[in-house]
């Protein structure tokens, strides 16, 4: 993602408070987010490919794990 749209998300997201971080910040939680969830992701595709073709599977794992 980039910082634009970081930022874009993070002002359009309906919060309890009005948050105030540091653009910087910001992009540093934004980017914890996406790597926690990314192997999650990554799995959740390779399974779905599985279904269809192993070889495809495989190979998203070898490229994207």
């Amino acid at each position: 993602m980039t910082n634009e749209e970081i930022n874009k998300i993070f002002h359009e997201t309906e919060m309890e408070d009005n948050y105030n971080f540091l653009e910087d910040d910001l992009i540093k939680l934004a980017n914890a987010f996406i790597a926690k969830a990314r192997p999650e992701i990554i799995q959740e595709c390779v399974n779905v490919a599985r279904t269809v073709n192993h070889l495809v599977a495989n190979k998203i794992k070898e490229v994207l794990l």
